[in-house]
């Protein structure tokens, strides 16, 4: 489907936008994988109409972001009911359970408490990969476990391609790094993330025939020259 057409990132020069008049906006930043989580949930409910999307420069913040929206200064943050929210993993439950739209956890107790264990595991799953990229030689032991967990867990419900089997904020957790890590492992490592891994080359072709989830990718050459540069690659 047509991308959205997005507003343009706002700096330190832009004006803020109407706070607090009933208009619930997400913060993003177009390119932070953090922030592309609660995008996808956004775009998962069917909530575009509902929630705007405010795009954020992190090199060049607003002063007006830190002071009258969200003091601690990341994306993404929500602003809704008078209130802003942040912590991108809270958003995606909270976006869940707040606004109408396809439910992004199923009922099963099963799939609920795996959930749960996959979205604890996340952070050391991220925490893997930023210290693959910092390490700019082989893979470390740490980043091909984790990637084998994920293989794993990909493999434990049959009854879809993703973590519990149909698409779930599971996978919105996830796949912006899994993306990201992708992308470096091909362009840096010269090498295919998936190779060997089933599960996951299944979870990665799937994943990238839902809407949701495309309308938030970018140019994988931005990405990964933007990480080359934060992490110091040559």
């Amino acid at each position: 489907s047509p991308k959205e057409n997005l507003p343009p990132s706002l700096t330190s020069t832009s004006e803020p936008p109407p706070l607090f008049d009933g208009t619930t906006r997400l913060y993003v930043a177009y390119h932070c994988p953090y922030a592309q989580r609660a995008w996808i949930a956004r775009n998962y409910k069917g909530l575009q109409d509902k929630i705007k999307i405010i795009g954020i420069d992190l090199a060049d913040r607003p002063a007006w972001y830190k002071e009258k929206v969200y003091p601690q200064n990341k994306v993404p943050s929500l602003e809704h009911n008078n209130e802003v929210k942040g912590e991108s993993l809270d958003l995606v439950k909270y976006i869940d359970s707040n606004f109408d739209g396809p439910a992004l956890l199923p009922d099963d107790s099963a799939k609920k408490q795996f959930a749960e264990e996959l979205l604890a595991f996340s952070d050391g799953f991220n925490s893997a990969f930023f210290s693959c990229l910092r390490s700019k030689g082989d893979v470390s032991d740490e980043a091909a476990a984790a990637v084998d967990k994920i293989e794993a867990a990909l493999g434990k419900f049959s009854d879809g391609p993703f973590f519990l089997g149909q698409f779930s904020l599971v996978d919105m957790a996830y796949v912006p790094f899994i993306e990201r890590f992708q992308i470096f492992y091909s362009g840096i490592k010269k090498d295919d993330l998936a190779k060997g891994r089933p599960n996951l080359h299944k979870f990665i072709e799937e994943v990238n025939k839902v809407d949701a989830y495309t309308q938030t990718k970018l140019d994988p050459q931005f990405l990964l020259d933007q990480m080359k540069e934060k992490f110091g690659i040559a």
